[in-house]
């Protein structure tokens, strides 16, 4: 099933996002906690990439395994920085041979031997590449892409991220997914702002749980994101305690997820980073609603 056909459903569903194994020896229990998420039969699941590609292989595998198994859609990840066009041509065929109907088009991060290198010469600079190429390769792809309800660390404000923004959905993007955020009033001014700009797809809310004091640090790192009093208040109150951060990020993203569907936000990807027991939490304490 294509994502896009879900996403205009008014009645609020909640996703979950998984990641493949880095190494084939780790391949059996990342299988296992997937299936585990599956089993919630969640409105999706999408699978990332990898660091650079490196384990694009065990993207496909794992999607693969979720739709077909557990009859769950599945969005796989494809990042292009630094790929040549014939990689992603390649990568493109093995998706559809999966039988993958739903693509993430994202750039990737810059390998960090290539950063500050000249990248004009590359088949793909930015993600809009990569959505031109997927649209022109096969366009029956349901096609996802990625926007930060702040801004984009590369961008030099926000206007220009919007205006990036929409030349992806010109491209050929069907939907968009956000970035984690942690206050929900920066999502909903965003919202106001791209669809003043005539962005008019579906845009999907991401909440990341954070369920240890050490998340955080890496979290602003990767996304910049505005962590609010209330949350730092949290987590300087329950971070020395494993189980009491736990229980109080889970509780904290289960209210900015009732939040969003109060304020008419119908769907909510959660970052759910292969823990089972956390996506079973928040879907346990969202469980009358997700039935309106």
């Amino acid at each position: 099933m294509k994502i896009r056909t879900l996403l205009h459903s008014e009645s609020p569903s909640l996703s979950f996002e998984v990641f493949p194994p880095k190494t084939e020896t780790s391949f059996e229990s990342v299988k296992i906690a997937t299936e585990e998420i599956a089993k919630l039969r969640p409105a999706f699941m999408s699978v990332t990439y990898g660091a650079g590609g490196g384990t694009s292989r065990y993207t496909l595998e794992i999607a693969k395994n979720i739709k077909e198994m557990y009859g769950v859609p599945t969005l796989a990840h494809l990042t292009c920085v630094s790929s040549t066009r014939e990689t992603v041509r390649e990568k493109i065929a093995q998706i559809r041979a999966a039988g993958i109907q739903n693509v993430m088009a994202l750039r990737g991060d810059i390998p960090k031997e290539l950063e500050g290198a000249d990248r004009r010469g590359w088949d793909y600079r930015y993600a809009v590449d990569l959505i031109a190429e997927l649209k022109e390769a096969c366009p029956d792809f349901c096609i996802g892409a990625a926007c930060y309800p702040e801004i984009h660390p590369e961008s030099e404000n926000q206007r220009e991220d919007i205006r990036h923004l929409k030349e992806k959905v010109e491209a050929g993007c069907d939907f968009l997914t956000t970035q984690m955020f942690f206050d929900n009033n920066l999502l909903y001014n965003f919202l106001y702002k791209i669809r003043e700009a005539g962005i008019t797809v579906p845009v999907v809310a991401g909440i990341m749980p954070i369920t240890n004091a050490n998340q955080v640090e890496r979290a602003v790192k990767l996304s910049g994101s505005f962590m609010p009093q209330r949350f730092k208040s949290l987590v300087d109150r329950f971070g020395v305690s494993p189980a009491a951060m736990k229980q109080a990020g889970i509780a904290y993203a289960t209210d900015q997820i009732i939040d969003l569907y109060a304020n008419g936000i119908t769907n909510v990807h959660v970052y759910s980073m292969n823990k089972p027991d956390v996506a079973a939490s928040i879907q346990a304490n969202l469980s009358d609603i997700l039935e309106l």
